[in-house]
């Protein structure tokens, strides 16, 4: 399935939603604290709002056929003293915390890592998604989306499918759009088009895996974000054409087995243009594309006399450009 892609890589789009730009006229940069300290204070609000928010659980029973529209969460009720009074029909609600909860009632953690900093984020899985694609952290994803802060403000959403570059977008999505699938199938009837068995969640993110000390356009600084989601499609991405697809360009100084999830900070010839925007990673006059030796599109596996592959290696300096 082939996404248009519409947004230029932009390497100071990293930790921004393409659709709340700085140039809002509300962007404000706050005195940065402390992300370790941050992220504690964070993951303990989100807890709170776990025990204290329910959704309309049986509403997906026996069926991949909703929408995030259908995800209805909810505070509960309080009494007149302001104490949270008991979930509303347990039969068909289900408090998020419950919900979150592993086969042995352990709350389900994710964990990640992010400019050294560990964090914890979570994700209520509606449905897996029925295609055979999922994501890798750099790829293009077509998805119908709302975001909003625990207060239930929703500062952002598209009710019709819009294309993104996973890159351009605030970490979290990075990480968590790979646990889904696309969807099982699409059919187009009149010029509009319907899909079919999508991946169906959503995720909540602390302040660090958002936008952190950086204000948008209704989300003050160090806000937990929530965010529904449709995965509908996805693609691979090679962002500078050179035959390696983009995730395989982070290589987090480990080789090309290490990964961050940041294909920012990967320059192997120090040029200023990490590998994945640069079509000469070695920076040896000779095309990434160009040092595939073998000729099967796939420069990773070209190794060389030093033992590392030839497009990474400045010595190896012979081309195998295919001539006209």
């Amino acid at each position: 399935m082939y996404l248009k892609k519409y947004v230029p890589v932009v390497l100071g789009l990293l930790l921004v939603v393409a659709s709340c730009q700085p140039d809002d006229g509300n962007f404000q940069v706050a005195p940065e604290r402390d992300r370790t300290e941050q992220q504690v204070v964070d993951n303990d609000s989100l807890l709170g709002y776990f025990e204290t928010h329910y959704y309309n659980a049986s509403t997906f029973d026996g069926s991949t056929d909703f929408t995030i529209d259908d995800i209805v969460i909810t505070e509960l009720p309080k009494d007149d003293d302001g104490n949270y009074l008991p979930l509303p029909d347990p039969d068909n609600n289900r408090l998020l915390i419950d919900e979150l909860n592993d086969v042995n009632g352990i709350l389900k953690a994710y964990n990640t890592v992010l400019l050294d900093i560990d964090y914890v984020y979570y994700v209520m899985k509606i449905n897996q998604g029925g295609g055979e694609g999922s994501p890798s952290f750099a790829d293009d994803i077509r998805v119908r989306y709302s975001g909003n802060l625990q207060d239930a403000s929703v500062f952002d959403s598209a009710v019709t499918p819009v294309d993104f570059d996973l890159v351009n977008l605030v970490p979290g999505w990075s990480r968590v759009l790979p646990d889904f699938n696309e969807a099982f199938d699409f059919s187009t009837v009149g010029g509009d088009v319907t899909y079919t068995d999508y991946g169906l969640g959503v995720m909540f993110l602390p302040s660090g895996l958002g936008y952190f000390s950086s204000s948008q356009l209704g989300v003050p600084v160090y806000s937990n974000l929530i965010f529904k989601f449709e995965l509908l499609q996805t693609e691979e991405n090679d962002h500078d054409g050179d035959g390696i697809p983009s995730y395989k360009e982070d290589f987090d100084g480990e080789g090309i087995t290490g990964s961050d999830m940041n294909v920012f900070n990967d320059d192997t010839d120090n040029d200023a243009t990490p590998n994945f925007l640069d079509v000469d990673d070695d920076g040896d006059g000779v095309l990434t594309i160009n040092e595939d030796a073998d000729g099967d599109g796939d420069p990773t596996n070209d190794i060389g006399v030093n033992g590392i592959p030839r497009y990474l290696d400045p010595e190896e300096t012979e081309s195998f450009e295919e001539e006209d």
